[in-house]
């Protein structure tokens, strides 16, 4: 099972741009019973080898703006630690209630924010520099991934459409390097913490390099738009799941 949930939700993000952290921690958490902070742990180191199993290909084609992804790291690098120390403080079982209910409002703000780019990305680029605002924006993304590993992918592409001049293709390289360093530093701290089940997680990531690439494949024949909708309102439906079970 774990195999196929790591295949589908790589071949996922492949194909549509929703984050790998955003599918995953809601799944482990409500599928598999795991603890919010082994679910986030797990989605995280999770999310990192799929980016890092897919990195070449956005290097190869230049994809990626060095100055904005300063940017973005020096906010998302201290947020990612803030979200970690609240995750890591909240982790009793009498503040269950609280991380779940504060993981469905996170996963249901991706979901829209997911809904917005999908609408976003048949207007023309941004033609105004805004990009000063991009390291307090990417403090309050890198808390959430810390917190909760949902935000990244869905987040930072909708600030880098309307704060910066990049074009579309630069958006994904960049938005995706930027995630897989913000989730390689919570990944790491979250395993260092032991807040991750190995068994789950090394068959997540077997199967999700196989998804990553089939999505690349795919991502040029399938159309991303319809999945990428019908996942948005997934996530939602997930996200309300949690809620519910903050105050069930």
């Amino acid at each position: 099972m774990e195999y196929l949930l790591g295949f589908l939700i790589a071949a996922a993000v492949g194909l549509t741009g929703v984050g790998a952290g955003s599918v995953t921690a809601p799944v482990l958490i409500l599928f598999f019973n795991l603890p919010p902070a082994l679910a986030v742990g797990t989605a995280l180191s999770f999310a990192a080898a799929i980016k890092f199993a897919v990195l070449p290909v956005y290097m190869k084609r230049r994809q990626v703006d060095y100055r904005i992804l300063g940017l973005l790291c020096a906010g998302g690098i201290p947020g990612v630690l803030f979200g970690f120390y609240v995750m890591e403080n909240l982790d009793a079982s009498h503040y269950h209630g609280v991380i779940f209910g504060m993981l469905g409002v996170t996963i249901m703000a991706v979901s829209l924010a997911n809904l917005y780019r999908a609408i976003r990305n048949r207007t023309p680029v941004n033609g105004i520099d805004r990009a000063k605002w991009l390291p307090p924006i990417a403090a309050l993304i890198g808390g959430e991934v810390g917190f909760s590993s949902a935000g990244a992918g869905a987040m930072g592409a909708v600030a880098l459409l309307n704060l910066t001049k990049l074009t579309p293709a630069h958006v994904v390289g960049t938005d995706m390097v930027f995630g897989l360093v913000i989730s390689i530093l919570g990944g790491g701290l979250h395993l260092n913490a032991g807040h991750f089940d190995s068994p789950i997680l090394m068959k997540l990531v077997a199967g999700g390099v196989v998804g990553a690439v089939t999505g690349a494949v795919l991502s040029s024949v399938v159309p991303s738009r319809p999945l990428r909708l019908a996942l948005c309102v997934w996530l939602a439906i997930l996200g309300l799941q949690l809620c519910w079970k903050a105050f069930s």
